[in-house]
């Protein structure tokens, strides 16, 4: 039987390349923030997470969805969640890196600066380096990987459980197994804010802990109520917020309790979320659970918010992640892809969106990789006066960015950007994620009055223009921009100009670091478009005096 046609012009799937050694803009911004650092780690990353076998892990984690199993068949209650063996590959791999929590390793879990080898290693720095590469691969499952790294700080308000718990948080297995933790290899944590009545407004909770006498873990709490999203149900222990009678509180509430009997976490369903499929966000009722106190009764906020700060990180991290592969992608199937006579890649309009996609993409991972480098100096008051600064204006803007990147980046494949099968799945993918990273840990309102309120300490504005004062001379727009913030920073007298702020700090400060770590043609037309005005309200609108080959050459996924 003949054919009814031949199958031509399709490009090949983008895969077994090395995220490491083919992204020039991560590694330009490890030079510029850690240019000590050995990166023969990240590399043999970047190759694991480039490699079909992982892509495909990734792949079956999603189309997998984890299945809630409330009881067993005769009515005892299981409260457990059932993934696919892909899942437990991607947990295994992404651990076995220390994403989760090698820089407490290297640093110590004390209460103290990291000492001198700590700093000249950047552990925070190349674990977000880390980080990114595998957001690439797969997003979701790094859902309890970041709340495993982001709870170090926030533990520390219990030393007893803190010394229990620290090795096992930053040991480099993965242990799925429902056991108590001293027998365990390996343990992840989650995180229970939010309540149904409340959202952001975690002050509304109602969900009640009881004083329950004291062990060696502090002072006990019998905990009754719920929480709406209940991150990752799987981990072996979580930190929950919880009204007592001094108001509310930060909770160590352990999934296995110390005896060995399960906790009263009676979990009520999972979520059908857009995105993030392969990880488990549930809804959970606690009937009388156990839980032991975290830092002082009644400022829970604050003590809990240590752990969110980390988080915080980590979306404008994978945000930047998400961005290179939807980049990578688009730039795969443009080289590849002919029409109207041509490559894609080389049709006018197209480079214009490309080289756009690409310049944008560059400021993200320099923007979060400088963040990432503010961690790696606790006792320096600059790098911590710009993690205040940086981690609400990082989170705010590259988040923002994130899902009309995506759809822009998905344009560039039409129709095959938009299915769901084979290698161009990925980008469906990437585009049903994008939106959590703006909205998980404070959505852009919380993170605008977040920066309102580290700006309004009284040398904040003199650290940001230390920050950008490298860059001073170098563009005229810069200049102009950077000069205005002082002013407008001391005139603000309410919230309502905060949004147009953090994207004004994240523009100025993208632009300064961009001059000291990414070539003069992404620099320049980084600063002409954004703070220049010689662009339009969507990608695609640089001017024609912008060198796109140089800039769509460095962004390219292969050599």
């Amino acid at each position: 039987m003949q054919a009814t046609h031949e199958v031509f012009n399709q490009p090949e799937s983008l895969v077994n390349y090395n995220l490491f050694s083919t992204n020039r803009a991560l590694q330009a911004a490890l030079n510029f923030n850690a240019p000590q650092l050995d990166t023969s780690e990240l590399a043999a990353l970047g190759e694991l997470c480039g490699s079909a076998h992982m892509q495909d892990h990734a792949r079956l984690a999603n189309i997998h969805a984890p299945v809630l199993q409330t009881h067993d068949r005769f009515g005892q209650r299981l409260d457990s969640v059932e993934f696919h063996p892909s899942y437990h590959a991607l947990m295994a791999a992404s651990i076995g890196a220390g994403l989760h929590g090698a820089p407490w390793a290297t640093a110590g879990n004390a209460a103290k600066p990291a000492d001198d080898l700590a700093v000249r290693s950047m552990p925070h720095t190349k674990r977000a380096a880390g980080f990114m590469m595998f957001t690439e691969l797969e997003p979701s499952t790094l859902c309890p990987v970041s709340m495993t790294y982001a709870v170090t700080p926030a533990l520390r308000g219990n030393t007893a459980i803190q010394a229990d718990w620290s090795a096992k948080l930053s040991a480099g297995s993965y242990d799925p197994s429902p056991r108590v933790w001293r027998h365990k290899s390996g343990v992840t944590m989650g995180m229970g804010m939010t309540e149904k009545q409340g959202g952001s407004d975690v002050r509304a909770n109602t969900t009640r802990a009881e004083p329950d006498g004291s062990d060696a873990w502090g002072l006990r709490y019998v905990v009754t109520g719920h929480k709406w999203f209940f991150s990752a149900p799987m981990c072996d222990a979580f930190l929950i917020l919880a009204q007592t009678q001094a108001g509310l509180s930060c909770l160590f509430l352990p999934r296995i309790l110390p005896d060995g009997t399960p906790n009263a976490i009676h979990i009520q369903r999972l979520k059908d979320k857009l995105g993030n499929k392969a990880n488990a966000s549930s809804e959970v009722e606690f009937h009388f659970a156990m839980a032991w106190l975290v830092g002082e009764e009644g400022r829970g906020v604050s003590q809990i918010l240590e752990m969110g700060t980390m988080t915080r990180l980590d979306c404008a991290l994978g945000t930047s992640g998400l961005m290179r592969q939807a980049l990578s992608l688009a730039l795969n199937h443009t080289v590849q892809r002919r029409a109207f006579g041509k490559p894609l890649i080389e049709q006018p309009l197209m480079r214009n969106v490309l080289a756009d996609l690409a310049i944008e993409c560059e400021a993200a991972c320099a923007l979060s990789m400088r963040l990432a480098r503010a961690f790696d100096y606790p006792d320096d008051y600059h790098e911590q006066a710009m993690a205040r600064l940086l981690t609400p204006v990082a989170k705010f803007w590259v988040c923002k960015r994130g899902s009309h990147f995506a759809q822009e980046a998905m344009e560039c494949l039409g129709g095959n950007g938009y299915v769901e099968e084979g290698g161009q799945g990925i980008m469906a993918r990437i585009y049903r994620e994008m939106p959590l990273n703006s909205i998980w840990e404070g959505a852009g309102n919380i993170m605008a009055i977040d920066l309102l309120r580290a700006l309004r300490k009284s040398d904040s504005v003199a650290h940001l223009t230390q920050e950008l004062a490298p860059a001073a001379g170098a563009h005229h727009a810069l200049d102009r921009l950077a000069k205005s913030l002082p002013a407008r920073i001391e005139e603000m007298a309410t919230e309502l100009e905060a949004r147009r702020l953090a994207q004004d700090v994240a523009l100025a400060v993208q632009a300064a670091l961009l001059y000291q770590s990414a070539p003069g043609e992404v620099f320049g037309a980084f600063c002409d478009s954004r703070l220049g005005g010689n662009w339009g309200h969507a990608f695609g609108t640089l001017t024609s005096a912008v060198n796109f080959d140089a800039i769509i050459r460095r962004a390219l996924p292969q050599h």
